[in-house]
C-alpha cells in the first residue's frame, strides 16, 4: 500500500469566487511542499479559472459551473472517476469529494473548532485534521500563484507610461467589491485620495478592481483633485498580482484584492462593514481592520435590515487615514501588526456645560487612537450638543435633556433602557452626577469608570475624586480616567469643530454689518453663570473703547441668552459703536465668530474655551479664590492666553452671597486688563 508521503495524484477541488479561491491557495502551497512531486488536478469555477490556466504547479484545470444541467454534472463525475484520484481535497464539501472513491479524502461532516475562525485555517484544519495529522508548519511558501514575466512586464510598462519610477510610494486603492454592502461610498474614497497625497509626501495611487467597479472608478478619476492611474477592469489576475507585489500598501473593501494582497503579504487596510474579519479579515504580517462596531455587526446579510448601512456609513475618512498612518509606519519593522480592540462599544458621559465638555475632548482624541475600531459616542446635554457634533473622532452624539425632555425620573429610566440597547461595552464618566451613575447602570454597561463620587458605588472602576482641590487643570482630571486603562494622551489639545453653516452664518453677518476681511475685530463677553464671575459691564466698556482708540479695533459682544441685557449695558455706557450679538449665535456660531478675533475678554465662562480651542488670544478675568475653581483648574490652555485673578484677603469664599460686594472682581482695574492687552497684542 502506497504510504500518503508517496501520493501524487491529488484532486483539489476549490470554489467560485475569486476571494475565495485565493483563501484556499494555502492548502495548495501545503500540498505541494507536503508531497515531493504531486500531480494536482483542479475542479474551479469559471470566474477564478485564470488562477490555475496555465499555472506550472498545476497539472490540469476542470472548470465546474453549478448552473449545468445534471446531465454534464453527472458525466464530469464519471470522467474524475475513471482519473484514479489517490487523494481528494474537497474545500467546497461537494457531492464529488463525497462519492469520489480515493484513499485519502477531507470529510464535509468534520467538526472545526470554534476557536478556529478565519476561512484561510479552516481550509488548512481540514487538510491537517482528514490527511495527515502532525502539525502543517506555519510558515509555508506562498508559491502557488503563479506571475508570469508577460504580466509583470505588462506592469512595468504601465508604470513607466505614468512616470511611476522604483523608488515612488505606490498605494492601490481598490474601491469596489461583489456586494455592495460591502462598499465604503466612493465619495468617501474620493475625499480620501487627496489627504492621502498630503501625508505621504506625493504617493502614486493605483485604482484596482473588475469590470463591475468601473462607474466608481469613473466618478473618482472625474471628480478627484490628486492625479490617480485607473487600472479597474484592465488587469488580469496574474497583472493584478504583480501590481500588488510591488505596492507599499493596499486600501481596500472586503474583496478578492484584499485577500490577492494578504496572500502575496502585501500590507493591507481593509474597510469592513457587514461582514466578519475574523472569518475574512487581511491575513498580511502587517494589516488592519477599519470598522465600526454597531450593534448589529456582523450581521452577514446581504441586504441591511435598518436599511441605513450604518456600520459602512460610520467609518470616516479619518478611521482609515489613522490606520494608513499606522499601517506605513509599520512597514518598516518587521513586527507582526494587528490591532486587537478591548473595547467595541464606548460610551463617553459629561452632561454639564459647554466649557466642561469642551476640556473633555482630549479624551475623545485619546480614545480613539487607542481603539481605532471602535465605536465611539458621547452623551451631553442639549446646549453642549454643537461642541462634540462633528468631531472627527466621534461616531454618535446621544442627547440627554436632564432639564428637559428627561428631567422626570421615568423619562430617565426610559432613557437608560433605550441606551441599552446600544449594548456599550464601557462607559466613561467624566464629571459625577446620580443621574449618570444610575443611568449607565441600568443601561447594564458592564464596565463603568468614573470618580468615586456621587453614587460612585454604582461604578464598576472607581478613582479617587481630587477635583476639588483645583491641584490640576480639569483637563488633566478628565484625561486620569483614560491613563487608567493605561493610556498616555499624546495630543491634550481641546478640538471645537468649525461648520461650514455657521461659517456661512457669520460671513452674512459681517457682511450686514459692515465688517470687513480686513478689519481687526475685538470679542468681549461680560456674562458668566454667576454674579460672583461677572466683571463690572462698565469697566468692559471702557477696555473696549481705550483698545478701539488704540488699535482701531471692530467690536463685538457675545453672551448667552440669559445675559442679553449686561451685553446691552455695555454698549450702552461705551462711547464707540459695537455690534451686539449676544443671544444670536449657537454655540457653533459663537465659534466662527471668535475665530476671527484678533482677541476675545471674559469672565470666566465656557467660550474662554472656545476662543482658546479655535486658536484666539484670550484674557479671562476670575474671581472667586475657591480652590476647585481657581484658573489652576479652569484657565485657558492657549500659548498667548492670560488670566488676571487678584486675592483680596478672604478666608472663605461665599461666592453668589458674598459680603464684600465682589472684592475679588472689583479689585481687577481697567489697566491690569489693557497692559495684559497689550502684552499680547505686540507679539507677533
Amino acid at each position: 500500500m502506497k504510504r500518503l508521503s508517496e501520493t501524487n495524484k491529488i484532486l483539489f477541488i476549490t470554489l467560485s469566487n475569486i476571494g475565495d479561491v485565493i483563501l484556499t491557495l494555502p492548502v495548495l502551497d501545503c500540498l505541494r511542499a507536503r508531497f515531493p512531486e504531486p500531480k494536482i488536478t483542479v475542479l474551479v469555477g469559471p470566474r477564478p479559472k485564470e488562477i490555475f490556466e496555465n499555472n506550472p504547479y498545476i497539472h490540469k484545470v476542470i472548470v465546474y459551473d453549478k448552473h449545468a444541467p445534471v446531465k454534464e454534472k453527472i458525466k464530469l463525475f464519471n470522467n474524475l472517476k475513471k482519473e484514479n484520484f489517490e487523494a481528494v481535497i474537497d474545500l467546497r464539501n461537494s457531492l464529488f469529494g463525497l462519492l469520489l472513491p480515493a484513499r485519502y479524502k477531507t470529510s464535509a461532516f468534520g467538526i472545526i473548532p470554534n476557536s478556529i475562525r478565519h476561512m484561510k485555517d479552516r481550509h488548512l484544519y481540514k487538510i491537517q485534521s482528514r490527511i495527515w495529522r502532525d502539525k502543517i508548519q506555519k510558515e509555508i511558501p506562498r508559491n502557488s500563484l503563479s506571475i508570469k514575466p508577460q504580466e509583470e512586464e505588462y506592469i512595468s510598462g504601465i508604470l513607466k507610461d505614468n512616470k511611476i519610477n522604483d523608488d515612488d510610494t505606490i498605494i492601490v486603492v481598490a474601491p469596489g467589491a461583489r456586494s455592495h454592502i460591502k462598499r465604503w461610498s466612493k465619495e468617501k474614497f474620493l475625499e480620501l485620495i487627496p489627504k492621502l497625497g498630503e501625508e505621504f509626501k506625493r504617493p502614486r495611487i493605483i485604482l484596482a478592481g473588475d469590470r463591475d467597479d468601473s462607474a466608481i472608478a469613473k466618478y473618482i478619476t472625474d471628480n478627484c483633485r490628486y492625479p490617480v492611474v485607473d487600472l479597474i477592469a484592465k488587469t488580469k489576475i496574474g497583472e493584478l498580482a504583480a501590481l500588488l507585489k510591488q505596492a507599499k500598501l493596499v486600501i481596500t473593501n472586503d474583496s478578492a484584492v484584499l485577500h490577492l494582497a494578504s496572500y502575496l503579504n502585501t500590507p493591507v487596510a481593509a474597510i469592513f462593514g457587514p461582514t466578519d474579519e475574523l472569518k475574512y479579515g487581511p491575513w498580511s504580517k502587517v494589516r488592519s481592520v477599519i470598522k465600526k462596531d454597531v450593534s448589529c455587526r456582523p450581521c452577514q446579510k446581504a441586504q441591511c435590515r435598518s436599511g441605513t448601512l450604518g456600520c459602512m456609513s460610520l467609518i470616516k475618512v479619518d478611521d482609515v487615514l489613522r490606520q494608513v498612518r499606522n499601517l506605513m509606519n509599520a512597514a518598516q519593522q518587521p513586527a507582526t501588526i494587528r490591532f486587537v480592540d478591548i473595547f467595541k462599544r464606548i460610551l463617553i458621559v459629561r452632561i454639564d456645560r459647554i466649557g466642561d465638555v469642551l476640556l473633555s475632548t482630549p479624551v475623545i482624541k485619546a480614545l480613539r487612537e487607542a481603539y481605532p475600531d471602535a465605536f465611539i459616542a458621547m452623551m451631553v446635554s442639549p446646549y453642549a450638543k454643537d461642541i462634540v457634533s462633528g468631531n472627527p473622532y466621534l461616531d454618535e452624539v446621544i442627547i440627554y435633556d436632564k432639564d428637559g425632555k428627561h428631567k422626570s425620573w421615568g423619562r430617565s429610566i426610559k432613557f437608560s433602557q433605550n441606551l441599552k440597547k446600544k449594548k456599550f461595552d464601557a462607559a466613561i464618566i467624566l464629571h459625577p452626577t446620580n443621574r449618570v451613575h444610575l443611568i449607565t447602570y441600568f443601561a447594564g454597561i458592564p464596565k463603568r469608570i468614573g470618580f468615586n463620587r456621587k453614587l460612585g458605588f454604582l461604578l464598576t472602576d472607581r478613582i479617587e475624586h481630587a477635583k476639588q482641590f483645583g491641584e490640576r487643570h480639569e483637563l488633566e482630571y478628565t484625561l486620569d480616567l483614560v491613563r487608567y486603562l493605561g493610556i498616555e494622551p499624546k495630543d491634550k489639545s481641546p478640538f471645537m469643530p468649525i461648520k461650514p453653516e455657521a461659517e456661512n452664518w457669520v460671513a452674512d453677518i459681517f457682511r450686514q454689518q459692515g465688517i470687513r476681511e480686513s478689519d481687526k475685530l475685538l470679542a468681549i463677553h461680560p456674562g458668566a453663570s454667576c454674579p460672583s464671575k461677572i466683571w463690572p459691564n462698565v469697566r468692559f466698556a471702557k477696555v473696549a473703547d481705550r483698545l478701539i482708540e488704540k488699535y482701531g479695533f471692530k467690536v463685538l459682544a457675545v453672551a448667552g441668552p440669559k445675559d442679553i441685557t449686561l451685553a446691552q449695558q455695555v454698549i450702552k455706557n461705551m462711547h464707540h459703536p459695537a455690534v451686539n450679538l449676544a443671544g444670536r449665535t449657537s454655540v457653533s456660531q459663537l465659534a466662527s465668530v471668535l475665530k476671527r478675533c484678533a482677541l476675545f475678554i471674559s469672565n470666566d465662562s465656557g467660550p474662554v474655551h472656545i476662543a482658546s480651542a479655535v486658536g484666539t488670544p484670550v484674557i479671562s478675568i476670575f474671581g472667586r479664590n475657591q480652590k476647585g475653581l481657581s484658573p489652576t483648574r479652569w484657565g485657558p490652555l492657549g500659548l498667548k492666553d492670560k488670566i488676571l485673578h487678584k486675592e483680596v484677603g478672604c478666608i472663605e469664599c461665599l461666592a453668589h452671597n458674598c459680603t464684600k460686594q465682589f472684592a475679588c472682581l472689583k479689585a481687577i482695574s481697567v489697566d491690569d486688563v489693557l497692559n495684559v492687552a497689550d502684552a499680547i497684542l505686540k507679539v507677533p
